[in-house]
Formats: structure tokens, sequence, C-alpha cells
């Protein structure tokens, strides 16, 4: 394969000792930690070497490589003219090292504190074949927990085999965790396999053909857990890629009968264990493929068991006896159960950790099992399911879709779903279940139709034939979606895969203007009919009375005469800890007791804040909606609650003192200062003279709102919920309505 290796940094010219393979992709973000980790090592220039593989990383990665290699000797760094993949990218660089061991790291996890220096040390003193080494996980928030095997390598001899020591097979298999002797590993003739779990095809066979073992009982790398694109965390198709990967190790078993046929039964044992374990775990094997992923688990324990496997006891025995038979309606139902069993079991602090979490587990295990049987009723026809903002109450899209339905189908019954502390904002006479009930999981289970502004739990899939309405919750001005892979801030960690997933069980989405639909079908693939409708909660700000603004302006206490601003700031993943970009309280003794600031906090976000009478914390009011309709002016940075405001044709003024931060950390689709809705002012003096010089409403402010309506308010007619009702429930084909231009746009 044609690559480039940097030209900065060639091998040293004394005998390198450990050669660490480095595949890079996607990890720009843990890279620096990871290769100072290494290359901070106390080890002596001449004796390590590090193999870097940018595997065509579309982020910074290979720009850092080059940049670290060109002050170090140590690291060489080949760009692959292609994107390979993990188990290519680590024989490329095998096919390169040079040194008498090999380590495999991974890009995103780093070495321990003189692990090096204790790893040649051991591999000096004993020369093993393999070097088992202990681990510990770091989890996304930082934290480090031990591995839950350490006791494994506890009590060891310096060096073993695998037939005096049989218990190493139960530590687990991937490449990272052993160094192994590089002309032992290239003379097995043994290959990383392609796709998922490509290590195991590899970590087997070094164990059943080690003539010499050794085990380092230190803590020698830190594993990063729960990170997005690995795939312990990933939902994918490609978990199939598992049976592959044991087949070549079944084959190398047959090949050296002599040293490894007395491990067999213990290899078959971890392989149906490792297939049953991937299947159990909620969001790998994707929901339409879980019943092909056990077909082929079935085949797999039949084709490979060996003649005298005694099926092991308890639980896990029946577990196993079903998948040989391939009964798979039994084994779902005992799924739950078996996970529970999982987590409760081997050892103290484990046990003592279990413990803790027994009440969720086991309510877990059940729910999921009843939801599983609910599936098996009838569906109901007539109910349909709503639910927003994660179940925190009535609000949004679906309850304007709630209430038209009502008007104009009557026979649909609605039922929405909250959280226990969300059922004070149901309306009277307003049906609901709580997240978490039976009542709920039955619910969830028979509904033809459901309506969210989010997901509905990953766990929970919906029943064939049931009809999901993703409606969203805003105009997207910030990065969002499958987008989001390149701005690590503000994915938290998201599982992008299994977001995939969940955009593949939508039927509609609903979208406001032209320009959410570019984006959202974008990054949210999915099969679904979208409903350019404009967003069903603006309809009652564009219906709402002149009576009933009044009312609801006096409910809040704005007096006659006086200037009611609300200030709705957005979220910032970038912060650990919210504060309000705006001094309130100075802000407001600028302006004068004619004016009232109503003050609405993002609901990820709380903060305490003066109150006066010219000061209202309205964050806890249920209708956003309300808020709107009373402020005579609206004051926003990135929320999209400007794209919804607009529609009242009313004042909008932009404050974004963070705007280059933000758009750098969370990634925008257009400049809001050149293409807002308003005036615009990154300090709090520039806000406070577009107040008191009157630009704010001035004709250039009055203009850029024009046009900002134009592009994104273009089906606010007050109409919206109506067009999603008559599509959904009673099947007629809606069209947009005409924007200011005469053109429609139809369902797509």
């Amino acid at each position: 394969m044609a690559s480039n290796d940097s030209p900065a940094a060639q091998p040293s010219e004394k005998a390198v000792f450990i050669s660490v393979v480095l595949p890079v992709y996607r990890v720009q973000e843990y890279l620096a930690e990871c290769l100072d980790s290494i290359l901070g090592s106390s080890e002596s220039s001449g004796t390590i070497e590090v193999v870097a593989l940018d595997d065509c990383s579309p982020d910074g990665s290979g720009a850092l490589l080059d940049e670290y290699a060109a002050g170090d000797p140590r690291l060489r760094v080949v760009h692959l003219p292609e994107n390979v993949g993990l188990g290519r990218a680590r024989r490329e660089g095998l096919a390169r090292a040079t040194g008498e061991y090999v380590w495999f790291v991974d890009s995103d996890d780093r070495l321990t504190r003189g692990a090096l220096a204790a790893v040649a040390e051991r591999l000096r003193r004993t020369s093993p074949d393999v070097l088992l080494v202990d681990h510990a996980l770091v989890n996304p928030d930082g934290s480090v927990e031990g591995n839950p095997r350490s006791h494994l390598f506890r009590g060891a001899p310096e060096t073993f085999t695998l037939a005096e020591r049989p218990s190493a097979l139960n530590l687990i298999m991937t490449a990272w965790n052993r160094v192994l002797r590089r002309e032992f590993l290239l003379g097995l003739e043994v290959d990383f396999g392609p796709g998922y779990y490509e290590d195991i095809s590899v970590t087997y066979p070094v164990l059943l053909a080690a003539r010499r073992l050794s085990i380092l009982d230190r803590v020698c790398y830190h594993y990063r857990r729960g990170r997005e694109g690995a795939i312990t965390n990933t939902s994918s198709p490609k978990h199939f890629d598992l049976f592959g990967q044991y087949e070549q190790i079944f084959a190398f078993i047959d090949r050296e009968a002599v040293t490894a046929e007395p491990f067999r039964k213990a290899v078959f044992d971890r392989t149906v264990r490792h297939a049953t374990t991937v299947l159990a775990t909620p969001g790998l094997v994707p929901e339409n493929l879980r019943r092909d992923f056990f077909r082929r688990t079935a085949e797999h324990f039949r084709r490979f068991r060996p003649r005298d496997y005694p099926y092991p006891s308890g639980l896990r025995g029946l577990q196993y006896r079903l998948v040989e038979r391939g009964a798979y309606p039994a084994y779902a139902v005992l799924v739950p159960v078996n996970r529970l069993r999982l987590a409760l079991r081997t050892g103290l602090g484990r046990l003592r950790r279990a413990a803790r979490r027994t009440p969720r587990l086991v309510a877990t295990a059940l729910r999921r099992a009843y939801y599983r049987v609910c599936l098996l009723l009838p569906a109901d026809d007539t109910l349909a399911v709503y639910a927003a903002y994660w179940n925190r109450g009535y609000a949004c899209n679906p309850a304007a879709i709630f209430e038209k339905a009502r008007e104009l189908a009557p026979g649909i019954r609605g039922v929405w779903v909250v959280a226990t502390d969300g059922a004070d904002s149901i309306p009277p006479g307003v049906e609901y279940v709580v997240e978490g009930s039976p009542r709920w999981l039955r619910t969830m289970a028979r509904a033809r139709y459901l309506v969210n502004n989010v997901n509905f739990p990953y766990e929970l899939p919906k029943r064939r034939g049931a009809v999901l309405v993703q409606t969203q919750h805003g105009t997207p001005l910030k990065k969002m979606g499958t987008d989001l892979r390149d701005h690590p801030a503000a994915a938290r960690g998201m599982n992008f895969d299994r977001l995939v997933e969940q955009c593949g069980r939508w039927d509609f989405l609903v979208s406001p203007n032209p320009h959410t639909t570019e984006v959202f079908t974008r990054v949210y693939p999915g099969g679904y009919e979208v409903l350019e409708t404009g967003y069903p909660r603006v309809d009652r700000l564009v219906n709402a009375s002149p009576d009933r603004v009044n009312r609801i302006r006096g409910e809040l206490g704005i007096a006659p005469g006086q200037t009611a601003v609300l200030y709705a700031p957005t979220h910032r993943d970038h912060e650990e800890e919210p504060a309000l970009p705006l001094d309130v309280q100075r802000f407001t003794d600028q302006l004068g007791d004619d004016h009232v600031l109503l003050v609405r906090w993002h609901y990820f976000d709380t903060h305490r804040m003066p109150q006066s009478k010219t000061i209202v914390d309205v964050s806890s009011l249920p209708s956003i909606e309300d808020l709107c309709m009373a402020a005579d002016v609206l004051i926003t940075d990135y929320s999209s609650v400007m794209f919804d405001y607009a529609a009242l044709g009313r004042p909008i003024l932009i404050y974004a003192p963070d705007w280059e931060t933000y758009r750098r950390t969370r990634g925008v689709y257009f400049d809001l200062l050149t293409e807002g809705p308003g005036a615009v002012a990154t300090t709090q003096e520039q806000l406070v003279k577009a107040f008191r010089s009157g630009e704010y409403t001035g004709p250039g402010a009055a203009g850029r709102l024009a046009a900002f309506r134009e592009r994104f308010c273009p089906y606010d007619d007050g109409h919206a919920a109506e067009r999603v009702v008559r599509r959904v429930f009673l099947g007629e084909r809606v069209g947009a309505p005409a924007d200011s231009n005469g053109r429609t746009h139809a369902g797509s």
C-alpha cells in the first residue's frame, strides 16, 4: 500500500526494543495525551519507537502527529492514502515496526506513568512470547475504575505456560493489554481481521501458541470507555463481524492442534459468552437485526461446539440450551434477567457496587421484559402517545398537535407521557401516564401513533406498524445530529450510530422551513416523510388575539405602557457552570422603570438572579409561547426562540458577546451577526445603546427582520398543526402553504 512516511523522523540507529503501533482515526481530542504518555517515558530514546498510522483521519489528528514527529525522532508517521480500518492499520504498523517487542496501543487511550519502563524491565528479565499487563477504566467524566479482573494478575509466577495458568484466557481479549515478541507474532501467520472485534483473531492465538507467558501485576494502561465511536458504544450491523473473527480462531486451533486443542472448550465457552453479551447489551445490535444475530449465534454454537462440551449450570446453562435450539422468543424474555445476573457477579468490590445499583437494575430488567410482553398485545389503532422534552411536561409542537387532533380527529385518544415531577403541567381533562410505570410501558407498546419533539427511549422500540412523528423543537442555527461528530464539546459522548438507528424509526419529520429541511434530512438520515408544514407551536403566536395578549401581560405583572423585554439566552455546551452573559441588574437600571426584563433560562440551566419590579425570572413558567406573546421585544443569542418570535414581526436583538467561541465549539450553519433578525450587540454597552438610540426598531433592523422572516417563517399562517393532523391521523395529502414568492413545498 502506498503511504507517506513523515520525513522529519527516521528510526534511531540504536536497536529498538519496543515498537508501539498507534493507529489514529478521529481522536484529535485525545491524541496529545496519548502521545505524551508514550513519548514522555523514562525509557532511553533508542529503545522505543512509535509507528503512528494516520488512517486518513478527517480531523486534525494527522497534523498533530506531524507536529510531534518534528520534535521527536522516536515517532514515525505514516499517512495512509485511504481509510483502511483499525485491523489493517495495525497490520501496516506491524510491517514497519523494528522492535524486538510490539505493543498495539489505541490512540484514544494512554499509558500510565512509568509503564513503559516497567514493561521493558520485565521483558528484559523474562523474555516472554507474550507479556500481559493490567489496566484501569477511564469513565467519560474522567474518573478511573480498576479492572474487575485484576485479581487474575495476582500471585502469578514471572513466567508460565497457559496449561499452568489457564485463567489467563479469562482476561479481556484486546490487543492493547499484551506486549508481543514481534518474531513470535509474525511466525504464527495470524492477522488482525477486518471490521469489528478485529483483535481477537490475534489475541487468542498468541495465548494458545505461546511457550512462555508473563503477567505484570501493575496498571500500565488506561482504557477510555464510553467514547463515541468505540464499538462498545456503537449500534451497528458490524457486530456480526464477531462470528467471522471467531471462525479464524477455531481455524487456528484446528491447524495448531498439538498446542491449542486442550483449550478448545474454554475458547468455545468464551465465544458463546461473548456473542450473548453483545446481544444482551442495549444499543449494540440494531433492533431489527437482533433475531438474525441470535440465529447466527445458534448456527455458530452448533457448528463449533466440542463433542464433550458440558453446559454451564444455572441460568447461563438454560440460556445456552435456548441458543442451541434457536428458541429466540424464550431467549429474549431471559435476556433482561441474565443482564441483571451478570451485573451482580464476581468479586466483593463489584458486589458492593451492584448492591447500590440493584433496585435500578431490577427495575430495568423487569421493565424491558414487561415491555416485550406488551408488544405481543393487539395494537390500539385509536391510541396516540405524546411527549416533549424528555417527558418534562405538556409543551411545544406535540402539545399543539394534540390540541388540533382533539378537534379534527376526535376518534384518536391522546395520552401524554410525563416524568413524576411533570404531572402538574398537564391541563385538566388530559389523560397521562407516568414514565417508568407499568401503564406507561403498556401504553407505549400498544399505541398506533407516537409523537415527540425528541426521541423516545432507545430500549423501547416502536411496534411493527406504529407511526412515529418526530416534530423536533427548533430551527437549527447551531450544528445538530451527525454534524456534531467534529464538535466533541457539544456532542458530549453522543452515540451517533444509535442516533442514526433512532432516525430509522421515524415515519414523519415536521419542518418549519426549507433551511431546516435541508439540514435535518442530512444530519438525521432516514426514510421518513418530511412535512414542511411550519411548526405547530407557532400557531398560537400567529393566532393570538389582543385580548389574550393583554391577559397574559396582566398575569405577568406588566404594567400598561411598560415595555416588556424577553431575555432568552441558550445553553452553552462548552461551559461547565452556566452563567448569564448579561448583567441584568445593571441593564435594567440603565433602561429605567418603563422597561421590565423577563428572564427565561434554557431548561438545561439554572441560576440565582436578582428579582425586582423590573426583573422577573420566568424560567419556571411552562409556556414560552405565552412569554413571546407578552413581550414587546426579544433579546437572545443563539436560541431557536428567535425563529418562532420572528413570526410576530416584533423587534429582535442579538446579544452575542461570545460569538466566536460559540461558533468554534458548537459549530453553526450561518453567520448570525450578518444574517440575523435585527440589531446586533457584542457588548452590554452596545446593547444599551441599541435601546436608547432606537436602533433596534429602526429601518436597518426592520429590513433584516423582513429578510429573516422570508427565509425562516414562510409557512407561519396559523394552520401548521392542522396540516400535520390531516396528514398523519386523517391520511390526507397536504402540501405546505405558498411562501411570499408563491412557492409551495410539499412533503418529501
